[in-house]
């Protein structure tokens, strides 16, 4: 009786597990030394989102936060379509002044969760290690706290 309730527990947690990872919008960020094609449109990132149903539907959009002498500023970003679907490069389009980090969103009506990231840019560089990944837009404050986390540059010293 036991080893029954014991295999019910499992399949049942088995079940559970299958049904999180099926359905699922997915939102990626890489380095643009891997596409050549990125590359060459002077990407400083490179952004795939992918969904297992109507992936079509998925749209991506992507901002600069940033702070110039004080004042924030948001640019809303156009995101570059690259070949395969659904994969887009991010030149830079903020200026050279200031604090940035990238907030990227993936959403598509068909899923309830909206991947997302925030990364940390100086100039035309991505800090990778900065990456903050969430399963919702990122909040006023998470952006906030980006901003004051120590530069790349600091970091590299």
């Amino acid at each position: 009786m036991q080893a029954k309730i014991k295999f019910l527990a499992l399949a049942g947690a088995i079940a559970t597990a299958a049904s999180l990872v099926a359905g699922t919008l997915v939102l990626d960020i890489g380095r643009p030394s891997v596409n050549p094609e990125a590359q060459a449109k002077h990407a400083v990132l490179v952004v795939r989102g992918s969904a297992c149903a109507h992936p079509e539907r998925t749209r991506i959009t992507a901002n600069a936060e940033g702070v110039i002498n004080g004042k924030r500023e948001t640019i809303p970003l156009k995101l570059m379509p690259l070949s395969g679907p659904g994969i887009y490069g991010v030149a830079r389009q903020w200026p050279a002044e200031g604090r940035w980090v990238l907030t990227i969103v993936a959403a598509n009506p068909d899923f309830k969760r909206q991947p997302s990231v925030i990364v940390s840019v100086n100039g035309d560089t991505a800090d990778f290690a900065s990456v903050k990944h969430a399963d919702r837009a990122p909040t006023t404050e998470e952006v906030q706290a980006a901003l004051a986390a120590p530069a790349l540059s600091a970091r590299m010293r």
